[in-house]
């Protein structure tokens, strides 16, 4: 009985370590997905060790390569392995929320305010510099030490800058899948970590059952009846789930979806999308302002569910035969190349936009310098450097 109990007891302190957790990183995680991804680094990885440096960069492989927002579902996917089905849910809420409910009060209070070109934002942007800066640094310590895999890495960054498309960046990884499981047929596997998820296989088969039915039954449904939140969330479900690169790539979806029918203004959208560049967490989360303006905070809410609902049926489909997948040698052999990929996926997004929408000037790259620093070698917690960045930031809007 007390074993019972103390087993239940754990159980509801990591489930609330989990939301506190990505609560915190919901509200200082500014900088996009990339960026988004080196927080999540640094907290589940470095600091609390939730998982290995191998098993982080095969979730982020993953992720990369399934449409959606892949931060999102990197942040997903941690909860899910750490404390199930709900522990995942908490990781999304926690992440997410914060953003949703500062969109759907601007929709619905403050628009026409312009806070998008603040000197504290700006600041917040040299934030991420730092902080994807050590992210990459890390990963490509670990994942491409060689010749061979600082190639596929450089072949990556080359691709993914030169040609900017949405399918480039699975193309890359598809093409470094290939390369990876033919350039290391004599590589001997020694990872012997298990990625644990608390999620049978049945409920795997039956999320990527439901979001293909979605998929398919949304648009019949939507013109069965004619009901305008049928239509919404449909369209809102299939931006979500035909989406690869990214929360900059859903931007003209959504633009198509809703402003050539009059669902808002040209005007609207361009206001929202402003505000969604200077809050943290996903820029999904910009359906909930789209979603407010056209019915409210119901509107949001149901935009937030119906863009982000294809994500995590996703995880939650793939997640569970991932482990051993992963294993299979010849899996193995290809997620070298994949792993490598990502490295230079991640330093093409760190030159761009992440880079040359942030250091403008020299003194940004100084102060970048700093925010690095105090990161990498005074150790400080990253709460600290996004108030440093963004009081800095105000700052220097200032002075310069």
């Amino acid at each position: 009985m007390k074993l019972a109990q103390t087993s239940e007891k754990k159980s509801e302190s990591t489930l609330l370590e989990i939301l506190l957790v990505s609560t915190r990183l919901g509200l200082t995680s500014f900088g996009g997905p990339v960026a988004h991804l080196g927080y999540f680094h640094e907290e589940y990885v470095r600091r609390r060790k939730w998982m290995d440096e191998k098993s982080y960069a095969d979730l982020v492989a993953l992720c990369q390569f399934l449409p959606g927002p892949a931060s999102s579902q990197v942040g997903i996917g941690v909860g899910l392995m750490r404390g199930g089905l709900l522990g995942g849910l908490l990781a999304f809420i926690g992440f997410t929320l914060p953003s949703v409910l500062a969109l759907i009060l601007f929709a619905l209070i403050l628009q026409g305010f312009g806070i998008a070109d603040a000197g504290w934002i700006h600041g917040l942007k040299i934030v991420a510099v730092a902080v994807v800066a050590h992210a990459v640094i890390g990963m490509a310590q670990k994942l491409a030490p060689d010749l061979p895999r600082k190639t596929i890495a450089l072949f990556a960054l080359a691709a993914t800058l030169l040609w900017q498309t949405a399918f480039t960046q699975v193309g890359v990884i598809i093409i470094s899948g290939i390369i990876g499981y033919f350039m290391f047929k004599s590589h001997i596997a020694e990872d012997d970590s298990r990625m644990h998820f608390p999620i049978s296989k049945g409920v795997g088969f039956v999320s990527l059952g439901l979001f293909f039915v979605l998929l398919i039954l949304l648009p019949i449904l939507r013109e069965a009846t004619s009901l305008n939140w049928i239509a919404m969330f449909d369209s809102f479900y299939r931006s979500g789930s035909l989406v690869f690169g990214g929360g900059h790539v859903v931007l003209p979806l959504l633009e198509r979806e809703f402003v050539p029918t009059d669902w808002l203004s040209e005007e609207a959208f361009l206001a929202g999308y402003g505000a969604a560049q200077a809050v943290p967490g996903p820029l999904f989360t910009f359906a909930a302002y789209i979603g407010a303006v056209i019915n409210g905070w119901k509107g949001g809410l149901l935009a937030t569910a119906a863009i982000f609902l294809p994500a995590f049926l996703l995880i939650l489909g793939t997640l569970p035969f991932w482990d051993t997948l992963r294993r299979n040698s010849k899996i193995s052999r290809a997620l070298m190349g994949v792993n490598a990929a990502v490295v230079g996926i991640l330093i093409a997004a760190f030159y761009q936009p992440i880079w040359t929408s942030s250091i403008l000037a020299p003194i940004d790259f100084v102060f970048a310098a700093i925010l690095f620093s105090m990161l990498v070698y005074w150790k400080l917690p990253p709460w600290v450097i996004v108030v440093t960045g963004a009081v800095g930031g105000l700052l220097l809007s200032m002075i310069f």
